[in-house]
């Protein structure tokens, strides 16, 4: 099964830079590629949260996904769902870690491409590790733009 993974450190307080990226409302303006993010169900209790969400791309292709969100332990882990073409399988494990410059944020995505679909599986390895790059990028940016991220 291949695997995408990459850290970024981004300057800001764990909670704060965990609260940020995981509220899917926001997901258009951190990612570069999302038009539209809009929240199904959102369930939590005590230091754990589920979210039922849908993202739409640029180009207009939409799907649904969840996501696990553990506020102690800063791990948030989702899988795609449906439509899950052009996949078979996406397992995504986002990690924070407080570092001396602010917080290393990892991203770790498991997947397996569909036989139909137009990547094999390494070159949507290829295509995901540049995106990652990418909005990992312009995660930092707006992440250290705003006003809470100042203080570490």
């Amino acid at each position: 099964m291949p695997r995408a993974e990459q850290s970024i450190i981004v300057r800001g307080d764990i909670d704060t830079i965990f609260s940020i990226t995981n509220t899917i409302e926001r997901w258009p303006e951190l990612f570069v590629e999302y038009g539209q993010a809009r929240v199904l169900a959102f369930q939590r209790e005590g230091r754990f949260a589920r979210i039922d969400f849908e993202l739409t791309d640029a180009e207009g292709h939409s799907w649904r996904s969840w996501r696990l969100l553990d506020y102690e332990a800063h791990i948030a882990i989702a899988q795609r769902g449906t439509p899950m073409f052009p996949f078979q399988y996406m397992h995504i494990t986002w990690r924070y870690e407080p570092v001396d410059e602010g917080v290393r944020m990892t991203w770790i995505q498991d997947f397996e491409a569909d036989p139909k679909a137009p990547l094999n599986n390494e070159q949507a390895l290829a295509y995901m590790l540049e995106h990652m790059a990418k909005n990992q990028a312009r995660f930092k940016e707006v992440l250290e733009a705003a006003p809470q991220a100042k203080s570490v």
